[in-house]
């Protein structure tokens, strides 16, 4: 259950918002709820996000790879529910996206760069952070350095949605419902 009431006041960046969100996802997401308590923070996070979104360096299957695996790591229910969803839209193989939490078990389901950026992500998101000059630099001749850095900052935005989200409270929002492959569906569930 949510930490804080899913119902703010209603304000023309929430209606905007909401708006937005029914839009794009089918449903207004309750990460945006909770950031309507404080408007300034709702607008300055959509206008992040949207501008992440227009980042291309990064193969957008390795994007969403290093994002899962975050997730997972943190244990953000809300953002692996969203992240099958995501998947599905982009088209990408949802039994595969599955086995991400568990990727080690299924590490013949992963191409050595996608195991390398689940590698990274993992070591970006422990506390602290375990990253090693090699795995940086094995990264590095795979992606090149804007895709790097590119990576890097995904999983740290993804730290903190995931974040966030687990303070607040936000589990499942049902999203992956919709998908043909539910969430550990294809992980030996």
């Amino acid at each position: 259950m949510a930490r804080i009431s899913l119902t703010p006041p209603r304000t023309l960046t929430l209606r905007l918002a909401e708006w937005y969100s029914r839009r794009a996802y089918g449903k207004v997401m309750e990460p945006a709820l909770v950031y309507a308590h404080h408007p300034k923070v709702l607008r300055a996070y959509f206008a992040f996000e949207a501008k992440v979104g227009r980042w291309k360096a990064l193969d957008p299957t390795l994007k969403h790879l290093a994002v899962m695996i975050s997730s997972a790591r943190i244990g953000c229910s809300w953002c692996l529910d969203f992240g099958h969803w995501e998947a599905d839209r982009l088209g990408l193989p949802l039994e595969k996206i599955s086995k991400v939490p568990e990727w080690r078990a299924h590490e013949e389901s992963f191409t050595e760069t996608e195991r390398l950026v689940m590698e990274y992500a993992e070591a970006v998101t422990d506390t602290p952070p375990t990253v090693t000059d090699e795995l940086a630099e094995r990264l590095r001749r795979h992606l090149g350095d804007k895709a790097f850095v590119e990576l890097t900052v995904m999983v740290a935005l993804e730290n903190f949605r995931s974040r966030v989200n687990g303070a607040m409270g936000l589990r499942s929002q049902g999203f992956s419902e919709a998908c043909a492959i539910p969430p550990g569906g294809g992980a030996g569930a």
